[in-house]
């Protein structure tokens, strides 16, 4: 693990007892399948899979490494494609977190690594249907509203569980836009460390 990363997590903000009890289906979901040594697929919705949903399967990814719970393979769709949004990728940087780009189209394909020694994450939006993603035996987690009230079935999920957290674009061009895309990466972090720290 790079050491930014490191200290990103020793200093990450407190959960809440309501926001655990939110987290608590998830935690299940992966406790039961760590216990049975089966793969974990997690599938982290939102509406433009532009946002939240990356931060969430970033920061699941590397909290399972980083809690050594194995099996545990993140991927992100949306109920449509746009773009990672690039204030997302500047501050999954500013955590520690080393980029590459792979594409410069309108779409473009990012690696993220959190360590040398692990293969890195692949970064870009697409439908939560797409080929990249699995088709079954997965768990649906939706990071928005909309997408959770617009997504009533998921094809292929064993389980759905709904963790809805505030969109950051809603700071988008105003002075606290950095701010706040920090602050919803470190809640998230905050909260999948909370998942990964508490399985057995």
């Amino acid at each position: 693990m790079y050491p930014a990363i490191n200290k990103t997590i020793l200093d990450l903000p407190f959960v809440s007892e309501e926001r655990k009890q939110i987290l608590n289906p998830l935690l299940q979901y992966i406790q039961e399948k760590a216990t049975k040594k089966e793969p974990i697929n997690l599938n982290f919705i939102c509406t433009h899979n532009s946002r939240r949903s990356h931060l969430a399967q970033v920061w699941a990814q590397t909290m399972a490494h980083y809690y050594a719970v194995s099996f545990v393979n993140s991927y992100s769709g949306g109920t449509e494609a746009t773009s990672m949004n690039s204030t997302i990728v500047a501050t999954l940087r500013d955590n520690g977190f080393k980029i590459e780009s792979l594409s410069a189209n309108t779409n473009p394909v990012y690696t993220i690594k959190h360590s040398d020694n692990l293969p890195a994450i692949i970064g870009f939006s697409k439908k939560y249907d797409d080929d990249f993603n699995p088709v079954s035996a997965f768990c649906a987690i939706m990071t928005c509203s909309q997408a959770d009230e617009g997504c009533p079935f998921i094809s292929g999920a064993e389980k759905r569980v709904p963790i809805t957290f505030e969109d950051p674009k809603i700071y988008d061009n105003t002075p606290q836009e950095k701010e706040k895309y920090l602050e919803r990466s470190l809640q998230i972090a905050a909260e999948m460390h909370y998942v990964f720290y508490t399985i057995k």
